[in-house]
């Protein structure tokens, strides 16, 4: 950081991307969560509803607290190593039922929830208070999220992650963040545990060897990755989060959501930024047609 004489600006975090990159690719996204009374917290409103067409009415603000900042060093590339400033607290750990009362989650053909929401109280308990309104609704998709800096231990993140998987229809995360869920970063260990849990479907990333999908049905199938040069790691998982949820919108298999979510996440991971990155439909597609015409060649 001693060295940098430059910063660029954009606003991120997991929620707030996979609602950026879901409206991006033509869907009305709304998004859940706090900022503060402060010109970041007015800028982060401001850019989802002129420049990124997300729905703020559930957008709370916070009197005291300060919306949180979070600075990206691009070494390496691919894993950036993310400085937070979250202090004396973030106020999207502040939600309150009061937050979220009118939250129409029953209706909502998604509902998308990172696990970084049940890291801390209120909002832990705010999240499972919409998931028992939501009762198992299909595509409830619970991203595992997993990042140290909101968490004691792995061992903390288990003890609350696990009982909750449950509760969802979807669950999606990597090695890491499956052996955080259920004990094991083996791919098919890690999917057998969690559709032991009862859910439909079990997206499980694999870096450089794609994704595997397993369903409830029996089915698995891994689906291939797209390389590509990485410019920023940051917002790449996002991309393939609004991507898979724009093809379970267009009534797309898991496979086919999950491979239109693998070109959303290359595109990104060779773009710097994250929510101002995310690719439109049009992107997407002619990334595919290119790399389907080269694979033919």
């Amino acid at each position: 950081m001693r060295d940098v004489t430059t910063l660029q600006k954009s606003i991120g975090g997991t929620a707030t991307n996979v609602a950026v990159a879901t409206a991006r690719l033509g869907h009305r996204a709304t998004l859940v969560t706090k900022v503060g009374d402060d010109a970041f917290g007015d800028d982060v409103r401001h850019a989802l509803e002129s420049r990124f067409g997300v729905d703020t009415k559930h957008v709370a603000t916070h009197s005291s607290l300060p919306t949180p900042l979070a600075f990206a060093e691009l070494n390496p590339v691919e894993e950036p190593n993310i400085i937070f400033y979250r202090y004396p607290a973030a106020p999207d750990m502040d939600l309150v039922e009061a937050d979220v009362a009118d939250v129409p989650v029953e209706q909502a053909k998604i509902f998308w929830v990172p696990a970084s929401r049940f890291s801390d109280q209120p909002s832990r308990s705010t999240v499972e208070q919409m998931l028992e309104r939501r009762a198992g609704a299909r595509h409830t998709i619970f991203d595992l999220d997993w990042r140290p800096h909101f968490w004691d231990s792995e061992a903390a993140a288990h003890r609350v992650i696990n009982p909750l998987l449950g509760r969802f229809t979807v669950v999606i995360g990597n090695r890491d963040e499956c052996r955080v869920a259920v004990g094991s970063d083996n791919p098919e260990t890690a999917a057998d545990r969690l559709l032991d849990t009862g859910i439909e479907a079990a997206i499980i990333k694999l870096g450089g060897d794609g994704v595997l999908v397993a369903t409830a049905d029996g089915d698995r199938e891994q689906v291939a990755p797209f390389p590509v040069e990485v410019v920023c790691g940051l917002g790449a998982g996002d991309a393939f989060g609004g991507a898979f949820c724009h093809g379970l919108l267009s009534d797309w298999s898991m496979a086919e959501a999950v491979r239109y979510g693998n070109a959303a996440g290359a595109i990104v991971a060779g773009r710097l930024l994250c929510a101002d990155d995310m690719p439109y439909t049009h992107e997407i597609d002619s990334f595919l047609i290119d790399r389907t015409r080269n694979e033919k060649e």
